[in-house]
């Protein structure tokens, strides 16, 4: 049988073609808690990451002058920190180019390690334990303030500013929750101040009378809880039922938008004080109300916490990939370590550390059910 020359060229250059293309996906891992209590802010981030690499593939994304596909790869880790090294594993064997995540601080310290021994770049969205970046792992960042700020920062509003006295302090056993209360013990000081009770419960929990009724009895003016909504809004029910007319305050693991649905009417009018890791004021929240708009587009739902962040962390991911005209993170990562990427949550610079330089907080409270800002502080 005679085959045409003119088909040979032309069979050659198909299946290049096809092995370029094989070639040109870049993947970058994504995991948070889809499941469990924490599973609107594990869904929040990952329809944030999706998002970012549907806008950059459909701006045609190129490294190098080559245009390249981008592919998420997703994984639940449950906030679990079993399970959160079991994926993180999953991810390295998978061959990712980088990964962000997770939003635990009690799973993506230890998944830190493992993307450390395999050489590969993590940013995080969320983690504010300040162990993370302690570690000295060159390929660990974060794009929020760590807990040494965010509890610190709350611990002195509420000395210096709510003129509280007699704080109690409730840790969930966390890695996050006890860093951020112990961060917030540090910083509460002040002529007069007694912790006059220091709690915990697990994350798990439903029932905190026993601890309650013990703090009940020492009349705080405020109690700090280290942890999360899905625990926080049913405390904040429990304190009304008992009678603890205290203002309550945490860190960014309780200062979302459903912490008003979980508490219902417990939430109060300027009961609740609490702080975001980020922020943005003046010309920047223009972008950020943009993005919000176009994520409620995308996805039907209002951003829920760190969707913002996950976003930017996907976008400087890229950018540092771009600049290094490679997706090989021993080579974009010098280029991570400088960037300066401008970003909805503001401008993201890393110190030597991995830690975002100057991070905001921004400060909230509740009325009528809804969160409501405050102010951003630096």
């Amino acid at each position: 049988m005679q085959v045409s020359t003119k088909l040979i060229p032309l069979a050659i250059a198909m299946a290049f073609a096809g092995s370029a293309s094989a070639q040109q996906v870049v993947k970058i891992g994504h995991v948070g808690p889809v499941s469990g209590p924490n599973s609107h802010l594990g869904k929040d981030n990952e329809n944030a990451a999706r998002m970012a690499i549907d806008e950059l593939n459909a701006k045609g994304f190129t490294i190098n002058g080559q245009k390249v596909k981008l592919q998420l790869l997703a994984e639940d880790d449950a906030s679990d920190p079993k399970q959160g090294t079991a994926v993180a594993q999953k991810l390295v064997d998978a061959k990712v180019n980088g990964i962000v995540g997770h939003l635990n601080s009690g799973t993506s310290v230890p998944a830190s390690k493992i993307y450390h021994d395999a050489g590969l770049v993590q940013i995080s969205p969320a983690t504010t334990a300040t162990q993370y970046t302690k570690q000295g792992f060159a390929g660990a960042f974060r794009v929020v303030a760590n807990d040494a700020k965010l509890g610190g920062t709350l611990g002195k509003y509420a000395v210096e500013t709510l003129k509280v006295k007699n704080i109690a302090i409730i840790d969930d056993r966390t890695t996050y929750g006890q860093g951020v209360a112990a961060e917030f013990a540090k910083g509460a000081k002040g002529p007069g101040v007694r912790i006059v009770g220091k709690e915990f419960t697990s994350a798990t929990a439903t029932d905190y009378t026993a601890i309650l009724t013990s703090i009940r009895a020492k009349k705080p003016d405020l109690v700090f809880f280290g942890g999360m909504d899905s625990v926080g809004g049913p405390m904040l029910k429990q304190m009304k039922a008992l009678g603890i007319n205290a203002r309550f305050m945490g860190g960014d693991g309780v200062c979302t938008e459903a912490l008003g649905r979980l508490a219902g009417d417990a939430v109060g009018e300027d009961k609740v004080i609490c702080a975001e890791a980020g922020g943005v004021k003046g010309a920047q929240e223009k972008a950020m109300t943009d993005f919000r708009a176009r994520f409620k587009q995308k996805t039907g739902v209002e951003v829920q916490l760190y969707a913002p962040y996950v976003y930017d962390s996907v976008m400087v991911m890229a950018a540092a990939m771009q600049n290094a005209k490679s997706a090989d993170p021993a080579k974009y990562l010098p280029e991570l370590k400088k960037i300066k990427y401008e970003g909805v949550t503001g401008t993201i610079q890393f110190d030597q550390f991995g830690d975002i330089q100057n991070g905001a907080l921004t400060l909230y409270t509740y009325k009528g059910g809804k969160r409501t800002r405050m102010d951003v502080i630096r």
